[in-house]
């Protein structure tokens, strides 16, 4: 039953070249005429292509309006009858296969993509038809209007191109199949003819009788259409000789046109009047059936028969023939076609060459059974389906010849891409304008942003993305071609100026010549620094790592200045492995909890007695018995002592560090216990007994600016017993003992009065604290205030009193008195701390704690903290030059941050009266 309907039926070529046609045993060795039809159509209800194939088949074969999962490609209909195989190519020059087309594009494709789509589109219908000019006899190109289409000139051209690059391939294909040699070497069966049919327009409806309105014309012999289809015969000949598409031996052409007959056809437009044309081809139709039924013809006679019919036939619808005027009638589309076709089934084939020496071409006339098996190889190779390994090998190497078919199809792609080169050096241009030898990756990016806006004007159409991408490659590749710049900032946040470059190893030197070259950061940025103790001032490099900044060049001047002076050591990590690790697992502790225990130290210190200022007068006497004053604040009670107690009693991780992991950085609040870095980042020396220091002359030591190198006096109050104390205590037999209460005391005259009669015996001591700051430019100062400058121009020394700087949050950066030409402000930095601790009973206390930015920094203080300075001593408190976190360093403001977000914590020193031993 599937046999049977595929001779009756149109069915896809695939399925039948791979079904088996049950032929009749008297038409099997006959000859097969191929008829191929391709071409455009518009919106118009019915299709022109399958209505002609309908009507010159007297049959409905192809749907005029779809299906709806026709999918394009290639329809055949085999007529056993008159031995013609019809071969009908849907693709996307078709309004309906276009309309799905677009519809299976999605809504947000892009530009390129959408191009790329239409291009296979395009490439899919070349192969389709390049199969059909393979295993065509006669081809069929209908257009919807009588305009003929120019852009056939450049398809056809491509499509030879194409067909001259994979005629190898296909010889190669068909080098088995049972045809002759001439068909294999030409891997045709003949030059096909093609034929035009064209459709008319409404706007050239013209009467039969007159082309003009007056009677006295004498009437043309020709019709309008006849004489329409001779000037585009004209046309198009003369289109395709002047692009050499026709050439004189029609052997060497895609296709042929014959010479000396007519090969464009236009279909005439619609009849007014659809009732009497249907009568009309109706009683014609009859008339012919008639005939047909007496005489049973075949081949030419048939053909010679159908027109004396036609011709004899008295109806107003003749084909062919004189009218009554003497105008000659045109000839019907079947006529047309027929004619022909009969030339291809007498096997007498075409003769298109011209010229003086015409070469005959070759014609086969295959029988269907040869003509399926080489259409069935060629339809694997061309067009797909390919099963075998060999073809499937094949087929791709056809899709890589595609790419001719670029430069005559892709016309946009040529234009865009000849825009998009044009733009790429206007990019570069832009790209490495103002450029210095080597750049960071913001540059490169700000850049590369300018060279894109460039490249965006002048670039266009669907190459745009593809060199877009180039052009970010190229410059990509400038940018690390040697000018790119070290990325590495310095703790002052400036950029190292070296291209890309490798770190050299412990015990590597340098190497500039090698590819990266081997090299220290540097940034060019140069300071002149102190030592710890502050009497000898080097310049220095920019540092890039905490441990340059605050030990090894501190190390370094230790051997030429402070390596005999006594100090006190922090704490470090001891390693009790070869190859210690640094810790991984550390948790930064919550900045609301290091504010909040910043707080609380703020609230208990006004609150102390121990720390001593000029305003005290009086004492308590707890204070005087060498008892701490904490238990009398606010927070007095028992268990605030208690608690206190404990608080300050060290922990076990405090008291045993770890040795196996250290802390990879510096100490601050969110650091975890128990663990200690390789080196300490701040320095505590002595430089003597505090009969070094002259308050007279201040400090002697290179950098300070005239008049500001003098400590501020801190007047501490030492209380010693009065006399009824000491009865107390001679009457009690301890020192600690408390007086009863509502008890007289006697004096040694033997008075009894109260204890203000007693004379108290106070004596005062004098220590002296500055605050040094010093920019980088080695200008040093001490600060009498968060805003103040000490300025001491005559003998005496400084008179501001030391409990300003004492009692309030020091500033860790200040504007330098010295200002450059530059607009940039200098800062200075709180580098030092000067103690001199006088020789009495006393015990001052060093704690600080340094916020080197805004919340939530965290606080920042050495690995020993509540250092208690011994009297009569000279002693230097040496800051981080720099300061950073496992986060990163903690950069120094800006022109337009506040400074008041940089601070040394108050507190840093307290004052207690010395237990009497």
């Amino acid at each position: 039953m599937k046999e049977a309907n595929m001779a009756t039926t149109a069915a896809s070529m695939e399925a039948l070249l791979r079904a088996a046609v049950l032929e009749d045993a008297e038409h099997r060795d006959d000859g097969l005429c191929v008829v191929g039809i391709f071409g455009k159509s518009n919106m118009q209800v019915g299709a022109l292509k399958e209505s002609l194939v309908n009507n010159v088949a007297d049959k409905h074969i192809f749907s005029v309006f779809g299906g709806p999962d026709d999918g394009g490609g290639i329809q055949a209909f085999y007529s056993q009858d008159n031995r013609v195989l019809y071969l009908l190519l849907t693709s996307v020059c078709d309004s309906g296969q276009l309309l799905r087309a677009c519809r299976t594009l999605s809504a947000g494709a892009g530009h390129a993509d959408s191009h790329d789509v239409w291009k296979g589109l395009d490439r899919q219908h070349c192969l389709h038809l390049l199969y059909m000019f393979s295993v065509c006899h006669v081809l069929l190109l209908v257009h919807p209007n009588h305009t003929f289409d120019v852009t056939y000139d450049r398809l056809f051209r491509a499509l030879d191109a194409l067909r001259q690059k994979v005629l190898p391939l296909i010889r190669a294909a068909i080098k088995d199949c049972p045809v002759s040699k001439e068909w294999k070497l030409n891997c045709r069966p003949c030059p096909p003819r093609l034929l035009f049919i064209f459709q008319m327009n409404g706007t050239l409806k013209v009467s039969n009788g007159s082309e003009s309105g007056s009677s006295s014309d004498k009437p043309k012999k020709h019709s309008p259409r006849r004489r329409l289809q001779h000037a585009l015969e004209d046309q198009i000949y003369r289109i395709f000789r002047k692009s050499r598409v026709l050439t004189n031996q029609s052997s060497n052409c895609l296709f042929t046109v014959p010479a000396n007959q007519a090969f464009v056809y236009v279909v005439p437009s619609a009849d007014e009047d659809p009732v009497g044309s249907l009568l009309g081809q109706l009683r014609s139709n009859c008339i012919l059936c008639e005939q047909d039924s007496s005489t049973q013809l075949t081949g030419p006679r048939r053909y010679q028969q159908m027109r004396r019919l036609v011709r004899q036939s008295g109806s107003g619808v003749d084909l062919f023939g004189a009218s009554a005027g003497g105008q000659l009638v045109d000839c019907s589309l079947k006529e047309f076609l027929w004619q022909h076709v009969e030339l291809v089934l007498t096997k007498k084939g075409f003769d298109d060459s011209v010229g003086r020496n015409p070469q005959p071409s070759h014609f086969e006339l295959p029988t269907y059974c040869k003509w399926a098996q080489v259409a069935l190889r060629l339809h694997q190779v061309l067009v797909g389906g390919a099963e075998e390994e060999d073809d499937v090998e094949m087929a791709a190497k056809v899709q890589s010849q595609l790419k001719v078919l670029d430069a005559f199809l892709d016309a946009d792609t040529k234009f865009s891409e000849n825009r998009c080169q044009k733009a790429l050096p206007l990019a570069h241009s832009a790209y490495q304008s103002n450029l210095p030898h080597n750049y960071t990756t913001t540059v490169h990016k700000n850049q590369l942003t300018q060279a894109l806006r460039v490249y965006s004007q002048h670039a266009r159409g669907v190459a745009f993305q593809r060199y877009a991408l180039q052009l970010h490659e190229d410059c990509y590749k400038f940018w690390s071609n040697g000018h790119q710049l070290c990325e590495e900032r310095s703790l002052s946040d400036q950029h190292c100026v070296h291209k890309f470059h490798l770190l050299p190893q412990p015990g590597e030197k340098t190497d500039v010549d090698h590819n990266p070259p081997i090299l220290s950061h540097n940034s060019r940025g140069r300071y002149t620094t102190s030592c710890n103790c502050g009497r000898k001032q080097t310049p220095r490099e920019d540092p890039f790592d905490i441990q340059a900044a605050n030990y090894d060049f501190y190390q370094l001047l230790e051997d030429k200045c402070c390596s005999k002076l006594e100090r006190i050591n922090f704490p470090i990590f001891q390693p009790s492995t070869p190859d210690p690790a640094p810790a991984s697992n550390q948790v930064q502790r919550p900045a609301n909890e290091a504010s909040g225990a910043g707080d609380a130290d703020r609230l208990r210190e006004p609150s102390t007695a121990q720390s001593h200022t000029p305003g005290d007068t009086s004492l308590s006497l707890a204070l005087s018995l060498g008892q701490s004053t904490d238990s009398l604040g606010p927070y007095g009670d028992g268990e605030a002592a208690e608690s206190q107690v404990q608080q300050k009693r060290p922990s076990l991780a405090d008291r045993q560090p770890s040795t196996v992991e250290y802390l990879p950085g510096m100490m601050h609040s969110g650091c975890p216990k128990g663990l200690l870095p390789k080196f300490s980042s701040w320095s505590l020396v002595k430089l003597g007994p505090a009969k070094l220091y002259n308050c007279h002359t201040g400090l002697e030591q290179p950098g300070f600016l005239p008049g500001s190198s003098f400590l501020l006096p801190w007047d501490l109050v030492i209380r010693s017993r009065t006399d009824e104390e000491a009865v107390l205590e001679a009457l009690d037999g301890g020192a600690s003992s408390w007086p009863v209460p509502n008890k007289t005391l006697v004096s040694k005259r033997g008075n009894v009065g109260s204890l203000g009669r007693g004379r108290r015996r106070d004596d005062t001591a004098r220590a002296f604290v500055g605050f040094e700051y010093e920019d980088g430019r080695g200008r040093r100062f001490i600060s009498s205030g968060p805003d103040k400058v000490v300025k001491v121009l005559g003998p005496g020394g400084a008179k501001d009193p030391a409990s300003r700087v004492l009692n309030t949050d020091m500033p860790l950066y200040i504007p330098s008195p010295s200002q450059g030409r530059g607009v940039k402000p200098h800062f200075a930095q709180l580098m030092r701390l000067f103690i001199v601790v006088p020789e009495a009973p006393l015990e001052v206390t060093l704690n600080p704690q340094v916020q080197p930015g805004p919340s939530p920094c965290p606080l920042f203080h050495p690995e020993q903290t509540d250092l208690v300075l011994p009297p009569d001593s000279f002693w230097v408190l040496r800051f981080p030059f720099a300061y950073a976190t496992e986060l990163g360093p903690c950069y120094s403001p800006k022109e337009n941050q506040p400074l008041n977000n940089y601070k040394v914590l108050r507190g840093i020193l307290k004052a207690t009266t010395a237990n009497p031993q």
